[in-house]
């Protein structure tokens, strides 16, 4: 696409301009990342060949009413017919996001019949879809990379930082993660969710934590997915610290993001460019390397290359947890939702979680990748602080049933969470006892056990 350049510098009041909705309705919308796998290997599927994910894809864009959407001549999505989208990691996962809905069980019902139909298209291919948190038994070295346009620029990027992005190439193509984006209705609504939501997100992923293999053997971790993000470019993921202020609004929100570089920038011709790496405020005084200025476009685009765990841009998009198996997925969406969408629920978790640091949330982090809900946060025991939410979020979600705003069976969406705090025992833990029982035969076993049943 075409960026227009704004012929002066973009003014304080047009930058906040992108944060400035007036939205009545509060939806949810849903974001599945799966595995593309050999069902007997659990390897990465390749883009290439009669039976590889571009034949997917096109096949899918085949259908009627669907759109394929192209990266620079390469197909890499499509636009389905109902509403949602297929998108390509660079890695090979397959993500399918949701058009936004008015409930959690509304945005599941759409999301499962759609996982289904995409499964089954796969299993013509050859392949499973498998959700989780990252590829079960694929080496990095064996990585089936994608043909995006910005896949050189994004490894470009995370080389170029040294030791604090060497993962990141790992990030683009490994992990996998179910995602929930939720409206915002004013900027002062947005910085108080995103403020909750920010200081929720650590003690929170301790529920989910779902990676524990590398290359198909333990890998010492609950969460080689959490970890992976130490290292990849920790500028502008996990964390914000400004967001953890009693005092945060959206305006200390704009000032820290203007201090991060710029990583690409579209070009005319659909293509993308590797920006000078310094601020975004020195771009727009300085402008690019052709001479032009920062536009609207840039800013948003800008946005768009901070990977935090709850990342601002039309919507709030919950990222921090690892994704779950099939069975559980609704529990992400219910999780946050109850949390997100109602204001004492909120008001009661930064009660809960008020004045635990930036660098408390990162050691935590860490610990959580590592111990699961035996982890601690600023000395305090992950599980009763993840119980507490638990409970919060449930709460909330009982209002939201008695105002007719959610669904009764939605509460069901908690069990698979309810069942980890009661026993202490994380979905990582439940896959480690799986591979030590039969590690020649995991593989397949996993992927049987795991894939999403394909349903014409």
């Amino acid at each position: 696409m075409s960026i227009t350049s704004a012929p002066r510098v973009l003014s304080p009041a047009e930058l906040r301009s992108v944060f400035e909705q007036h939205k009545q309705d509060e939806l949810v919308g849903i974001e599945v990342e799966t595995a593309a796998l050999c069902p007997r290997t659990g390897k990465a599927v390749p883009y290439e060949g009669e039976n590889g994910i571009g034949a997917y894809l096109a096949h899918l864009a085949s259908a009627p009413g669907a759109t394929a959407v192209h990266d620079y001549g390469t197909l890499v999505g499509v636009q389905l017919p109902d509403g949602g989208h297929v998108s390509l990691e660079h890695g090979g996962a397959v993500e399918y996001s949701s058009p936004p809905e008015p409930c959690v069980a509304e945005a599941m019902g759409t999301s499962r019949a759609a996982l289904e139909r995409l499964a089954a298209a796969a299993n013509r291919f050859g392949f499973a879809l498998v959700p989780g948190a990252q590829y079960p038994c694929t080496a990095f070295e064996d990585v089936q990379w994608m043909p995006h346009s910005r896949t050189a620029i994004m490894r470009e990027h995370f080389e170029s930082l040294g030791s604090e992005g060497r993962w990141g190439p790992r990030i683009m193509s490994m992990i996998l993660s179910t995602q929930v984006s939720f409206d915002y209705t004013s900027p002062t609504d947005l910085a108080d969710k995103l403020r909750v939501l920010s200081a929720a997100a650590t003690p929170a992923a301790a529920l989910f934590v779902n990676a524990p293999l590398e290359a198909g053997k333990p890998s010492g971790l609950l969460s080689r997915r959490m970890r992976f993000w130490r290292h990849a470019d920790p500028a502008r993921t996990r964390i914000i610290p400004v967001t953890l202020r009693e005092d945060f609004t959206i305006d200390l929100f704009i000032d820290w993001a203007l201090g991060l570089p710029m990583i690409h920038r579209g070009m005319p011709d659909g293509s993308r460019k590797r920006v000078p790496p310094v601020p975004f405020r020195t771009l727009m005084t300085e402008g690019f390397d052709d001479g032009t200025r920062p536009g609207l476009p840039d800013w948003r685009d800008h946005l768009s290359q901070i990977f935090p765990d709850v990342r601002l841009r039309d919507t709030l998009e919950l990222r921090a947890v690892d994704g779950l198996p099939y069975p559980a997925l609704a529990a992400v969406p219910a999780f946050w939702t109850g949390l997100t969408y109602h204001p004492p629920a909120r008001a009661a978790a930064w009660e809960l979680l008020r004045g635990i640091s930036h660098q408390q949330h990162l050691a935590a982090l860490d610990d959580i990748a590592r111990r699961g809900m035996d982890a601690s946060l600023a000395g305090r025991p992950v599980r009763a602080l993840a119980a507490e939410l638990l409970h919060l979020s449930e709460a909330g979600l009982c209002a939201r049933v008695d105002a007719g705003l959610e669904r009764p069976e939605t509460l069901a969406f908690l069990e698979p969470l309810k069942d980890v705090v009661r026993t202490g025992e994380t979905f990582a833990q439940r896959t480690l006892a799986q591979w030590h029982q039969d590690p020649d035969g995991f593989p397949e076993k996993y992927v049987a056990a795991h894939r999403i049943p394909g349903t014409a």
